[in-house]
């Protein structure tokens, strides 16, 4: 029996619910089947669980990027520093506000932005630097949030795998000038459909990314700017609502079975098994990622015990045809480009039981051994 990387069934246990939901909401006097009270209510429960002064509702977590960067006045002639290796949005949210992404390389190890190498790219053009929370690893944003106060410039938190994690005392999504997350069905609090949020105490980013998240109205008919269709889905925020006093438990039950395959795994780094760093501060298992010299050839062992696994991010950004032609010519990200060829994530969804998790460790544990006659080529 394989276990999948992502289980079909995430949901299965709250299917009558979902369905008593959309009778509701289909069947209230109201009739709002966006942006209605039930969003406002989710929207206020976020922004209080981060300390946020606010939380704005949108159709996906991409969008909610797309929206702050404009509400940032992000243009033509600008430069956001991005990360080098992490998913497509990074990137494409800047080029399509007119902008220019500026890539910087990661730390090996825990494959989040290096802030070195983002101090190192602020130029007088750099309008916003936008770090990414990565698998189970914040980015350090104590680091990021010194450098952007001191140029001066705006920092945006990508939280999207990162919701519930914790760093220094203060929630992720909540470092930045802005902060977004993502609900797709996969993240930490994920839905059976499409959302983001982003969290801001700036009451004018809040204010212009609401009208802007609306087709640019203050009021209904009443077009202030130009806007687009990122409105939350009132199902949606019902069921999210419905899930939320249960959050904390599937996030713990994450870290546990983080924290065990970190223990399981320590012993791993002589054959060129490498696992997340051990520290509690700043996780957020979303997914637990190893770097594997090896990494096809543990893949295709693990799938044969059946063990699923994932390989995210096979080629850095500035690599991908639709952003080399923005990358600076002749530069390199040997950490960016090392981690798209090493990176291996392993099951870590909250309803693995035990046994299951422990067959998962068991079998990374046991390709080694049955890979003596490879040598370490580092």
């Amino acid at each position: 029996m394989m276990l999948p990387f992502f289980p079909p069934d995430l949901f299965e246990d709250d299917r009558e619910v979902l369905l008593d939901l959309v009778r509701e909401v289909a069947l209230d006097p109201e009739q709002r089947f966006l942006l209605g009270r039930r969003t406002a209510e989710f929207e206020n429960v976020i922004a209080e669980s981060v300390g946020a002064g606010d939380a704005i509702a949108c159709g996906s977590g991409t969008s909610a990027l797309s929206l702050v960067l404009r509400a940032m006045d992000v243009g033509p002639g600008d430069e956001v520093i991005v990360p080098a290796f992490g998913c497509a949005p990074l990137a494409s949210c800047v080029v399509l506000a007119g902008a220019r992404p500026v890539f910087a390389d990661i730390d090996p190890w825990t494959m989040v932005v290096d802030p070195a190498e983002v101090d190192k790219l602020v130029t007088p053009r750099t309008k916003v630097i936008m770090p990414a929370h990565m698998f189970s690893v914040m980015a350090d944003m104590p680091a990021l949030r010194q450098i952007a106060t001191g140029a001066s410039v705006r920092l945006l938190e990508d939280s999207a795998v990162g919701q519930g994690g914790v760093l220094a005392g203060r929630a992720a999504g909540a470092w930045g000038d802005a902060g977004v997350y993502s609900f797709v069905q996969v993240k930490t609090f994920g839905m059976p459909g499409e959302g983001g949020m982003v969290v801001t105490s700036d009451p004018a980013l809040a204010r212009t990314v609401r009208i802007l998240r609306n087709h640019g109205q203050v009021r209904r008919f009443e077009h202030e700017v130009i806007g687009c269709n990122s409105r939350f889905d009132e199902i949606m925020a019902a069921f999210q609502l419905y899930r939320w006093p249960t959050l904390p438990a599937r996030l713990a039950r994450r870290a546990a079975i983080g924290e065990y395959y970190t223990a399981r795994f320590a012993a791993l780094g002589e054959h060129g098994i490498l696992a997340p760093p051990s520290t509690r501060d700043g996780r957020c298992y979303y997914v637990y990622s190893l770097l594997c010299d090896r990494r096809d050839a543990l893949r295709d062992f693990l799938a044969a015990r059946g063990v699923g696994s994932h390989v995210y991010y096979p080629a850095p950004l500035p690599h991908q045809p639709a952003f080399s032609g923005y990358a600076e010519q002749g530069r390199e990200w040997p950490a960016a480009e090392r981690a798209a060829r090493r990176t291996l994530a392993i099951p870590v969804y909250p309803h693995l039981t035990d046994a299951q998790v422990e067959h998962i460790a068991d079998t990374v544990c046991a390709f080694p051994e049955e890979n003596q006659s490879w040598e370490n080529p580092l």
